[in-house]
């Protein structure tokens, strides 16, 4: 009877291991409804065509640029040729994918973190982002940056280029940027005042690949 219970603890362990991870998946990417995991920006996709400039850093530095938003019915439009190729692809659960690969490649890059940062970006946001980062250790400075709150996110463009999907998702955000130097003393941002920053991040995906994964391919701020 000990080992018959013994056996039974064990199963019933498994079966809510299980249950834990598929609750954990990845809430951006395509939805099959099978059991293989689907987590979003953890492989660097091959990158899709980009348009329109990329700027180098998601911090106070990044140079401003005028963003020309398509109307609504644009937007709608793009989305449901997104779909056409891909049916399983639902704005909501996008939406939340980027919310949370906005946190994480804002803290990867002030943390000069280019490991972390590499699955996350395209081939040519990588070197840029790459760049900034070694500039900034040369001149051994480092840059202190938290998102204090995200308020906003709203995809304002979607297009199918090909069978290349891209969607642009605006993030507003409170958040505080310091520069400092080697000795600690402040070289840029206030660490007692935050700003609001609008960023436009780019996002994109090989809708025939089998790998659900999105990459950022360009940023800019406004």
């Amino acid at each position: 009877m000990g080992e018959f219970q013994q056996y039974f603890d064990i199963i019933l362990f498994a079966m809510v291991a299980a249950f834990l991870v598929l609750r954990l998946r990845s809430v951006l990417g395509r939805r099959t409804g099978n059991e293989r995991r689907r987590e979003l920006f953890v492989r660097r996709a091959r990158p899709a065509p980009e348009k329109g400039s990329t700027l180098v850093e998601p911090s106070p530095g990044a140079v401003a640029t005028a963003i020309a938003v398509p109307p609504a019915d644009a937007v709608a439009e793009g989305l449901n040729q997104i779909r056409r190729v891909d049916p399983s692809f639902d704005p909501s659960p996008f939406l939340e994918g980027a919310r949370s690969a906005f946190e994480m490649i804002v803290a990867a890059f002030a943390n000069g973190d280019k490991g972390a940062l590499r699955p996350l970006l395209s081939d040519e946001v990588f070197q840029q982002f790459a760049t900034a980062v070694d500039e900034r250790a040369a001149a051994k400075e480092t840059l202190e940056t938290r998102i204090l709150r995200l308020d906003n996110s709203d995809i304002v463009e979607a297009e199918l280029l090909g069978r290349n999907a891209q969607v642009t998702v605006k993030l507003t955000s409170q958040q505080i940027n310091v520069t400092r130097a080697m000795d600690g003393s402040i070289v840029d941002g206030d660490p007692e005042r935050p700003a609001e920053k609008t960023d436009y991040w780019t996002f994109a995906r090989d809708t025939r690949s089998a790998d659900p994964n999105w990459v950022l391919v360009a940023t800019s701020s406004g």
